[in-house]
C-alpha cells in the first residue's frame, strides 16, 4: 500500500473514478500514514478528519452515481497554513494569530474542492513566511523526511514535506523568495511557481487584506509534473472582480525534446553554488543535448546579474516591510537615517528599501519592468533556462538570528540569504518556473533545479519537466517511508 501513497494525484484520481479503490479507502491510508509519520516531521499541523471523511462519502457517492466528476476527485490533499479555510486557524506562524479562525474559502481551495480534492489538513510554515526554514512558536519545528536533523526548506515547508514522506495526494503552497521552489528542492518533489497573479491569490493574505502582494505568488507542489499541470489549470483564471473580460489561454508545450533551445545558468558570482549542486545541472544538460536539443551554457539576458539582484532585493525588501508591525518599521527607519550616505553594500540597500518611499518603488518597478524586456526578448531565441534553485542541498536546523546563520558552499562559508538570487531571477520578472528533481548527492539529499520560462510559458516549463522524468530525472521517496 505504500507505493500506492506515493502515485500522482491525477493517478490517485483516475483510480478513484474507476472503483479501484474509493476515496475513503484512500483518505484512512493517508490517515494512518499521517498517525505513523507525522510525530517525527511535525508537517502536518492542523487536521480535520471527521469532515474529511463525510467529503469522501460524498465523493464516492457521487462515483456510484455516475456523477461528473472534477480532475482531483477524492483526492486527499493538504494545504499550507497561510491560506484560509473556513473553519481552520490561519496564523501565518503568529502566536498572536493563533485564534484567528478563517471564515471563508480561498478562491484557490474553493477551486480544489470543485475540482474534487478532499481536504484534511494545513501543513507549517515559518514565522511570516520568511525563511528557508519551517519554524515558528506555534507549532514548533517541521524536520526534512531524508533527514530529520536538516532543514525541510521553506515557507512552504511543511507541504514539501507531506509530498516528499507521503502523507497526502497534493499540495498548494507560496512563494515570494524560492518558498514554493527550495523546499521542493531541498525534499526532492516538484514545485511550481507561477507568472505572476495567474493563479489570484485571494484568501491567501493576512486577515483583511485584499490587495495581491507585488512578487508574490501561490502554486502547487506534488510528487509529478503532470500533478502540477492540473493544479495550475484549477487554481489559474481570473479572479470574479476579472472575469467579465480576462480570459486565460496558456501556451500548450508541444515541442520534442529535440527541438528545444535551452539555456543553462549553471553558476553565478552574485550566489556561488556547490559542486554538487552543478553536478546536476550539468548532467541535466548533458541529458538534453545527447536527446538532440540545442544547449547554450553562456546565453544570457542583456543584463547584469547585480542589477537585476539588486533591483529585486529592492522590491523584496519593500514589500515584505509591509507586512512587519509598525513598530518594526518604526526601528528599520531609526536604523536607516543612520548609514552612511556613500553607503552602497547589500545590507545598506536592503535596509534603505525596507523604509523606501513611493518613489523609490516606482524607480526600482521601472527597472524591473525594463528587466521583464529583456527576458521576452531572450525568448525570443531560447525556450527555457534551466538554473540552480539554491545553492546547495538541505542544511541543519538553525534557529539563530538571521545575522548570524551561513551556510557552507564549496567548504567557503556563504551569507545565509545569498542564495535568493536564484529564486529571484524568475520572481522579480514574473516568469514561471518549475522545480524538478534532478537525482540526489553524494551525501544521499535530494537536489531540485529549476526550468524558467517566459511569461504565460507555465505549461512550457512544466512540459519540459515532464518530459526530463520519461529521462529518469522524477521524484524518488525517501527512505523508511514505505
Amino acid at each position: 500500500m505504500s507505493e500506492l501513497a506515493f502515485k500522482p494525484a491525477v493517478d490517485l484520481a483516475s483510480m478513484i473514478k474507476t472503483k479501484q479503490i474509493s476515496a475513503n479507502e484512500l483518505l484512512e491510508l493517508y490517515f494512518e500514514r499521517v498517525d505513523r509519520f507525522n510525530d517525527d516531521l511535525n508537517a502536518i499541523i492542523v487536521q480535520r478528519r471527521e469532515e474529511a471523511r463525510e467529503v469522501a462519502a460524498a465523493a464516492d457517492e457521487a462515483v456510484a452515481n455516475n456523477d461528473e466528476l472534477g480532475q482531483l476527485h477524492g483526492v486527499p490533499m493538504t494545504i499550507k497554513e497561510s491560506y484560509d479555510i473556513e473553519g481552520m486557524p490561519s496564523t501565518w506562524g503568529l502566536p498572536g494569530l493563533k485564534d484567528n479562525i478563517a471564515t471563508r474559502d480561498s478562491l484557490s481551495v474553493a477551486r480544489l474542492k470543485s475540482a474534487g480534492a478532499v481536504i484534511f489538513g494545513k501543513t507549517n510554515v515559518p514565522l511570516m513566511l520568511s525563511d528557508f526554514q519551517s519554524y515558528n512558536e506555534v507549532y514548533g519545528t517541521t524536520n526534512n523526511p531524508w533527514n530529520h536533523a536538516l532543514i525541510p526548506g521553506g515557507s512552504s515547508g511543511g507541504s514539501a514535506v507531506c509530498m516528499a514522506s507521503g502523507m497526502a495526494g497534493i499540495e498548494t503552497g507560496s512563494d515570494i523568495g524560492g518558498s514554493i521552489r527550495n523546499p521542493a528542492h531541498f525534499c526532492g518533489v516538484y514545485g511550481h511557481k507561477p507568472t505572476y497573479n495567474m493563479l489570484p491569490p485571494r484568501g491567501h493574505a493576512m486577515p483583511g487584506v485584499v490587495s495581491p502582494s507585488d512578487l508574490s505568488v501561490i502554486g502547487p507542489l506534488a510528487r509529478s509534473a503532470t500533478d502540477l499541470r492540473v493544479a495550475t489549470e484549477i487554481m489559474a483564471g481570473p479572479d470574479e472582480i476579472q472575469a467579465h473580460g480576462l480570459k486565460l489561454d496558456l501556451q500548450k508545450h508541444k515541442k520534442a525534446i529535440s527541438d528545444l533551445k535551452i539555456a543553462i545558468w549553471r553558476d553565478d558570482e552574485m550566489a556561488p553554488v556547490d559542486r554538487s549542486v552543478i553536478e546536476k545541472v550539468d548532467l541535466v544538460a548533458d541529458c538534453l543535448h545527447q536527446l538532440g536539443a540545442q544547449v547554450n551554457p553562456d546565453a544570457r539576458p542583456d543584463f547584469t546579474s547585480e542589477h537585476q539582484h539588486r533591483t529585486y532585493q529592492a522590491l523584496l525588501q519593500m514589500t515584505m516591510m509591509c507586512r512587519r508591525p509598525q513598530e518594526e518599521y518604526d526601528d528599520s527607519v531609526k536604523r536607516a537615517e543612520t548609514l552612511d550616505p556613500d553607503d552602497d553594500s547589500f545590507y545598506a540597500l536592503t535596509l534603505r528599501s525596507s523604509v523606501g518611499r513611493f518613489r523609490d518603488w516606482v524607480l526600482n518597478n521601472e527597472e524591473r519592468n525594463r528587466i521583464r524586456w529583456k527576458w521576452h526578448d531572450f525568448f525570443k531565441d531560447y525556450d527555457a533556462v534551466i538554473a540552480p534553485i539554491m545553492a546547495r542541498a538541505a542544511f541543519p536546523h538553525d534557529h539563530r538570528d538571521f545575522g548570524e546563520r551561513s551556510i557552507s558552499v564549496n567548504g567557503k562559508q556563504q551569507g545565509y540569504f545569498v542564495q535568493v538570487f536564484w529564486a529571484g531571477l524568475a520572481i522579480n520578472s514574473y516568469l514561471p518556473s518549475t522545480v524538478f528533481p534532478a537525482g540526489l548527492s553524494s551525501e544521499g539529499l535530494p537536489i531540485g533545479l529549476q526550468i524558467i520560462g517566459p511569461e504565460y510559458g507555465d505549461l512550457v516549463t512544466i512540459g519540459i519537466a515532464e518530459q526530463l522524468a520519461t529521462e529518469g530525472f522524477k521524484f524518488v521517496p525517501p527512505p523508511g517511508y514505505s
